[in-house]
């Protein structure tokens, strides 16, 4: 039966998206679509009966969909309506089939757990549907449609975050920190550009944090003219520098419960999620979300953005974090370890301590990173323990936790990582790459490590 999925591209994606509760009944449905077509005695193999279709097109409608795409469940409920609209015209001849009436139920189910009103607009299953030309997913699914197919190639998307002191994870999902004290860029394209100015955090340490960012939003044919927004420290404004907190024509209505419109999506918008503390821009033409957040006394953003906007640059623009990483010598990490402050770091973290000069190490190496001595405030158990409050992986985000704790003494860190994650959750496309462990951190417990921790242990 493993095999049997195989027969409606797509269906493992409905089976269990993020954020989209109890699909099974659905993944359930498509499965015996499928294992009934592989055997060749299922009730949907009746000419008269036309319930396989219907659930190819509804399929086909929604594979390229995830809840992080802005309209989301718009499209759901109108692929649901498309379903629901198939299935009543072929009821009569469906009538006594299994899958029929398990389907019926099923988007019975789908409607209510969606919030999809009975009435309303629905998908088109024919690529001559007109396309909305301010925004990206309707623009592209009509550009990149297969004429004799039917079927939708979606575009290809991207994910950057900057946090703490400060962390950087590229496009590449490199995952980096790094000095880059003052302004640098982050992105810097033909439709967008992203700059953070970063602060020491601490006397003595090259670790920065970000304290001040701006997003600005080139012209874009009809859909708008330029608009910037600009956060720092205790002023994270709901609005762009100008006042408005939108631009452009509405693309398509919203409509609620009842199939009543509500508003309409504009070209660029802002929402505010939590007063001076999570405000997010969005970006409809060009397909980008942007979350930017302060927790503490400092900023964090994270960025999803389509891959042929974030590579559309010329030679001059090549100086970008999110693309090309920190340069060398703004580095702290040493090959993705990190090197801490005392106390000695547990080994299992994948973190290297750092040492005043003569230490181990010879004046001249790692320069770049100056020696510096933890604030008072946490043990390096102490960090790990307040880390693994809200971070249950020891992945690089819980190591960036405890790196920062031990060299802020600032507990609104932990927060910081935590945000960071979830933010990354909402917006990374591929949730294979979610998950990043430190070079050398997954089976550090040889005897020879363990011996070495003892004795300096003892010595000390």
């Amino acid at each position: 039966m493993g095999r049997a999925g195989c027969c409606y591209r797509g269906a493992e994606r409905l089976a269990s998206p993020p954020r989209v509760p109890r699909l099974r009944p659905l993944l359930v449905l498509l499965l015996a679509l499928c294992y009934g077509a592989h055997r060749g005695h299922c009730q949907v193999a009746t000419p008269q009966c036309h319930i396989q279709k219907c659930t190819t097109d509804f399929v086909s409608l929604t594979s390229h969909l995830t809840p992080a795409l802005d309209g989301f469940d718009v499209e759901f409920c109108k692929a649901l309506r498309s379903y629901s609209a198939c299935t009543q015209r072929t009821a009569k001849s469906c009538r006594g089939n299994l899958v029929f009436h398990s389907a019926v139920l099923g988007i019975s189910d789908l409607m209510t757990q969606r919030n999809c009103s009975r009435d309303g607009p629905t998908s088109s299953t024919h690529p001559e549907m007109q396309s909305e030309p301010c925004n990206y997913h309707s623009r592209t699914q009509h550009a990149h449609t297969h004429p004799h197919t039917h079927t939708h190639t979606p575009p290809g998307y991207l994910f950057c975050g900057l946090f703490g002191d400060p962390h950087l994870r590229t496009f590449k999902d490199s995952f980096q920190t790094c000095k880059v004290e003052g302004a640098w860029p982050l992105i810097d394209n033909d439709y967008l550009s992203v700059q953070v100015t970063n602060v020491p955090v601490v006397t003595g340490s090259s670790a920065t944090a970000t304290n001040k960012i701006t997003v600005i939003f080139k012209p874009f044919e009809e859909c708008t003219d330029q608009r910037v927004y600009q956060a720092v420290t205790d002023d994270l404004p709901a609005a762009f520098v100008d006042g408005t907190v939108s631009s452009g024509a509405p693309d398509h209505n919203l409509n609620g419960n009842n199939g009543d419109s509500t508003g309409k999506v504009q070209a660029l918008w802002i929402s505010e999620h939590s007063p001076g503390r999570h405000v997010e821009l969005h970006a409809s033409y060009i397909g980008v979300t942007v979350i930017v957040r302060q927790l503490g006394r400092y900023l964090t953003l994270a960025v999803r953005i389509p891959e042929e906007m974030a590579h559309a640059y010329d030679a001059t623009q090549d100086l970008q974090l999110c693309l090309n990483g920190c340069p060398t010598s703004e580095r702290i990490d040493r090959g993705g370890h990190l090197p801490l402050p005392l106390p000695l770091p547990h080994p299992a973290l994948g973190l290297q301590l750092q040492q005043p000069h003569g230490q181990g190490q010879s004046s001249h190496t790692h320069s770049h990173t100056a020696p510096y001595s933890a604030p008072h405030g946490f043990s390096m158990e102490g960090a790990r323990a307040r880390c693994r409050e809200q971070l249950e992986v020891q992945d690089i985000y819980f190591h960036s936790c405890v790196f920062d704790l031990l060299t802020t003494g600032d507990a609104n860190f932990t927060a910081t990582a935590f945000s960071a994650l979830k933010d990354m959750e909402s917006l990374h496309p591929h949730r294979e790459r979610w998950t990043i462990y430190p070079p050398s951190s997954a089976h550090t417990s040889q005897p020879i490590t363990w011996l070495l921790l003892l004795t300096l242990c003892a010595l000390g």
